[in-house]
């Protein structure tokens, strides 16, 4: 997850040997505040500009909110850290001509979302106040990051039929470990990241790096789940994603693809394919008539 460049890297490297404190004090705010300033491919223009976009209001921060379709059959889809709601422009696609109705938003710092503090609550927030208004999903889809917050979403107040991890992040615990990778902090100054991060960003939360993983309280995500990931995912290695699909036992399918990376796996037309089969083994079966 690459935060800063080579300079500013190397720079906070050195500090964190030096003045761990100073470091973290440093970097923190980028944390926090992430800026994702990637813009729209020119191909995922026609499906943005075919949404029902709309502001909601999640915490006191502005967040962008897409919606296509009659409203029947809701999927939500959560976007990755760094990315936005408009990667998921081919399944978007695919899923309308399916007839269900996406449903997807910019976390703050994303997108078209103003900077603010995007965190898990945040996405988690955000996926509660959508849900009275979308009912039941027939699917929750994440990637990265968004399929992290996936996992803690149906473990609280959002319901579905499905959960699709695509390139799934395995807790919170990677997010800031690979935050300090990309950062330079080093030693003292990454466990110091921590106890800010639980003091500040996490006020008053209970055991964070235990709740926010995707295998916390495996007993209470009864639901079917389909992991997706890349062999040569070179963010998140793909030994996570088995792990998380060994844990689900037979509530999970796990699909492992090569080639894609990270970024191009939520874009790749096999694993669209296979996440509408995935979507649709719901679908109710309908006898043929007898002919004559």
């Amino acid at each position: 997850m690459a935060v800063t460049t080579d300079l500013t890297r190397g720079a906070l490297r050195l500090t964190s040997r030096v003045a761990p404190s100073l470091a973290v004090r440093a970097a923190l705010p980028a944390f926090r505040r992430p800026r994702a300033t990637a813009r729209r491919h020119p191909e995922e223009e026609p499906v943005m500009r075919a949404a029902r976009a709309r502001t909601l209001t999640v915490d006191g921060q502005d967040v962008a909110v897409y919606r296509w379709g009659t409203g029947e059959r809701p999927v939500l889809l959560l976007h990755g850290w760094m990315f936005r709601a408009s990667r998921f422009a081919p399944l978007v696609r695919a899923l309308t001509d399916r007839g269900y109705s996406p449903v997807a938003f910019d976390a703050p710092s994303h997108g078209e979302s103003p900077a603010g503090e995007a965190t898990i609550l945040q996405y988690g927030a955000t996926a509660r106040l959508l849900a009275p208004a979308d009912g039941h999903y027939e699917a929750v889809i994440g990637h990265s990051v968004g399929a992290l917050a996936g996992f803690w979403a149906v473990r609280e107040e959002v319901t579905a039929t499905r959960l699709i991890a695509l390139a799934p992040m395995p807790g919170f615990d990677f997010l800031a470990d690979s935050f300090c990778a990309g950062a330079g902090l080093t030693g003292r100054a990454r466990t110091l990241l921590r106890t800010r991060i639980e003091e500040e960003v996490f006020p008053g939360v209970p055991a964070i790096w235990e709740r926010f993983s995707a295998t916390y309280r495996p007993d209470r995500l009864t639901l079917p789940l389909l992991v997706v990931h890349d062999e040569d995912d070179d963010m998140i290695p793909v030994a996570h994603a088995r792990r998380i699909a060994e844990i689900y036992g037979d509530r999970a399918d796990l699909l492992v693809t090569r080639g894609l990376g990270h970024r191009r796996i939520i874009r790749d037309p096999h694993v669209i394919d296979s996440v509408l089969d995935f979507v649709s083994a719901t679908d109710p079966v309908h006898e043929a008539l007898p002919e004559g």
